[in-house]
């Protein structure tokens, strides 16, 4: 378990939306919410991308993304 900081203003967004979930599952959520919409617009490029080296370039970035955000839980 660790223990964030967040502005009041976030904090307040988080109550709101929370329900009887825990902030740990609302914050999950979001955050799988999050990597989806961005593989679906990345997806949308797919097919417009005929070059292996750009497709190759957008996963490395990705996979970049999804570390920083994996390593900082």
């Amino acid at each position: 378990m660790k223990t964030i900081m967040i502005r009041d203003d976030v904090y307040k967004k988080l109550v709101e939306i929370k329900g009887d979930r825990s902030f740990s599952e609302v914050i999950d959520e979001l955050i799988e919410d999050s990597k989806e919409v961005r593989n679906r617009r990345l997806m949308r490029f797919f097919g417009i991308l005929s070059e292996d080296v750009e497709i190759k370039r957008i996963r490395e970035m990705l996979n970049e993304d999804l570390s920083r955000h994996v390593s900082s839980d």
